[in-house]
This record gives C-alpha cells, structure tokens and sequence, in this order.
C-alpha cells in the first residue's frame, strides 16, 4: 500500500468508529498516544460527575446510596463491562485496584487448590503483580514463586503438579506483546492450575471471550483504554463454576452477605460478593458510569480491525523512516502476537520521548529503554498516527532530542 496523505484521508473517510472521537475532550495540537496508561476525558463521565457530586451528593446526601443506585454500582458497572471481556451477567464487579484485586484473587486461587504450594507469574511483568504475589507469600510461608524468565525461558515449562495459580497478563506492558489466551488457559488446566488473567492492557482494544477460553479469574483497569479517569477503579471477574467456593482474606462489609445486618462475623455473600472489600469510591464510579456509556455500541471486531490498522501503519511508518538513527522495533509484526501498543527502543528512549511530548505528541517512557505508544481506537485517526510518525522522524533526523532540557528525569516518566 503506497502511504500518503490521500490514502491517509481515505482511510479515515472509511472509518466505521470516526464518529466515536467527538465523544472526547481532546486538547488542540496533541496527538495523544498514551491512551494505554490513561484515557482522555469522556464528555460523559464530566456529565455524570457533575450530577453526582452537584445533585446525587450535593441534594439527595446520603439517600443517594438508595435513590441514585450508589450501592448497586459495583455490580451494575461490572456487568457493563462484562460485555468487553466475554462474561454473563453476575461474574464481574467494579471494584478496588487493580493491585488489591490480584491480592484477593491470588488467595482465592490458592483456596481453590489446597495441597499446592507455587505460584507462577512473569519475570518482566508489570512490577505490581510479582510484587503482589511476593506479598502474599509473605503471609503464606508455605507457598514459594516460580517466574517466566528467571526459573525458565518459557512460562510452559513452569506448570507441574505442584502449581496452584498462575498469574499471566494479556498484554505485555512494555513490548505490547499479545497472548493467546484461550491456549494458555487450556495449557495452564491441564497442569490442574487456576489462571488470572491481567486484562489491563488489553480490555478496550480487542474482542474478549473469557468464558469461550475457560477463563476463571480475570483483572483489569479502567482509567486506560477504558477511559474512566485517574486512578478509577479496577474490575474483578470470577467465572461463575467458582461462585461458592470464593474466599479471600480482605473479608471487608461489602462483601457480607448482607453488610447492614451488622453481624459480629463475617458471612460471605452469594456469587462473586465476596470479591468485594469495603466502600466503593462513589464520584470515580459515576464518572465511569459515562465513560462506558461510550462502549454500549461499539462493534468489538471493527475495533480490532482499526487496532491493527493503526498499528501497522505506525510500524511501516517508523521503519521506513527512523530505523536508520538506531530506533527499532520490539513490538510484534505479526498481528495475531500484538495488542494495541507498539513498543520502540532507544538508547536515549526517555529523551527522544520528551522531544515528542515537547512537540505535541505523548507517549510515554518505561526502562530502562522503551518509548511506548498506545492506538486507541475510539479517538485516534490514521491522521494523527502518520503525523506522529512524522514529527519522531523530524526530531531524529534534527537531533532535537539531545537538548539538555530532555534530560531531566520526571517521578512520572
């Protein structure tokens, strides 16, 4: 495909989700690329926001919680989302972290296979995940941690008789790496293992069919591709053959089987309730109210399509044009092994990313090397991945990125 400004037009003419852009609030003169760490703003999560806060919170006080459906939101939310990632009503809440929701679901699969002592996960997984696993076999001084890359090459050749959960996310977050998830839960329940999937990078990009795969936990965030603001709260999914059988140890109200009867012990709720710890942040929750409101139409397949679509034009781009200045390509080519972020490594990563920032262009950094960016469909055009292209070519060819001021390391990279 010959690519120019024409065919870059055409394509965005024939985009069957254009119209999904004017649901954001996109600042004038950013090309924004780091949907994979936190989404834009929703024009509807503003309008649900103000009428939490200015009327649910504001006028209604604490009869919200009745009224305006504060209590139910959990559940309600999580069912919302269970239309992303493959589950029935009842299997999903929204809930918590998504560090907390690892915590619970790492016990409850350790409870689900007494008698076995390891937990798997991935050596160059999210820092968060191995050390959530570390923190429960802190408490667990039976349980000892195998990981991908460190024990063996390949996360396969952990799995034996003795594996109680492995923790494995979708996504890698920083080579945007894909898993075959149906496969790798088959593998993992042959070895009589439960699996959690980590969603967090995937959820928003792509169909997900967790009860069609065998699925039975799941995590995810949504401030990300999900667009449910900072620090919104996360999901937990727990296929219904584990409902009655689900123990974790952060046994909190709202996880009682009925939290206003104030009983002196705790009593598990029915289904996945006891996934459920303490009370819910109410304004992050209204907030996600709109953003997800945004999904309700929204054809997972065309979404794919336009992943891959934008995705492989920012490959051919780059490659065409920056390979030469020592940029390369550590996402996958192949589209069946990549998700909705291509990866680039650098030397000098954090400033060329900088320079990016500087001219408009936001991605982010993550070392010791890496300069991620994220395509999400919703709001990108292939407009805006052959500008970013553009302007990373310019400032490689330029040099722009060796100015001191490019240097100076942030907290937040």
């Amino acid at each position: 495909m010959t690519i120019d400004e024409a065919t870059i037009a055409t394509l965005d003419q024939h985009d069957p989700l254009r119209s999904k852009r004017d649901a954001f609030i996109l600042p004038e003169g950013v090309i924004y690329l780091d949907g994979n760490s936190l989404g834009p703003v929703p024009k509807a999560a503003l309008r649900e926001l103000n009428i939490a806060a200015k009327q649910e919170w504001g006028e209604q006080l604490i009869r919200s919680w009745n009224s305006a459906g504060w209590f139910d939101l959990p559940a309600t939310l999580g069912d919302r989302i269970a239309r992303l990632i493959g589950a029935t009503a009842g299997e999903t809440v929204v809930t918590d972290t998504t560090s907390v929701n690892i915590y619970k679901l790492i016990h409850a699969g350790l409870n689900l296979r007494p008698g076995r002592s390891v937990i798997v996960a991935e050596g160059a997984s999210f820092p968060s995940d191995i050390y959530i696993s570390e923190g429960v076999a802190s408490v667990r001084p039976d349980i000892r941690i195998r990981l991908e890359g460190v024990d063996a090459p390949r996360l396969e050749e952990l799995l034996s008789d003795d594996v109680a959960v492995v923790l494995v996310n979708h996504v890698d977050y920083r080579t945007g790496v894909l898993r075959d998830l149906a496969t790798l839960t088959s593998r993992i329940h042959d070895a009589g293992a439960i699996v959690i999937w980590d969603l967090c990078h995937s959820v928003g990009t792509l169909r997900i069919d967790l009860n069609a795969d065998g699925a039975d936990f799941a995590v995810g965030c949504t401030y990300k591709y999900l667009n449910g603001g900072p620090g919104a709260p996360a999901f937990v999914f727990a296929a219904r053959r584990h409902h009655g059988k689900l123990s974790q140890p952060l046994s909190g109200w709202w996880g009682h089987a009925n939290p206003f009867a104030f009983d002196r012990s705790f009593r598990a709720g029915a289904g996945i309730r006891p996934m459920l710890c303490g009370t819910q942040p109410i304004l992050s929750m209204r907030a996600l109210v709109g953003a997800l409101e945004i999904w309700d139409d929204v054809d997972l397949d065309q979404l794919r399509r336009k992943s891959l679509g934008l995705t492989d034009l920012f490959i051919a781009l780059v490659e065409r044009g920056c390979g030469r200045f020592g940029v390369t390509l550590v996402a996958p080519r192949d589209p069946a092994m990549r998700g909705s972020q291509i990866s680039l490594r650098h030397p000098h990563g954090y400033e060329i990313m900088q320079a990016l920032i500087d001219r408009g262009v936001i991605g982010d950094f993550r070392s010791p090397d890496y300069m991620r960016f994220g395509f999400a469909p919703l709001y990108l055009s292939y407009a805006d991945v052959y500008a970013a292209a553009t302007i990373l070519h310019d400032i490689l060819v330029n040099d722009t990125w060796r100015a001191s001021r490019f240097a100076t390391r942030a907290a937040v990279t």
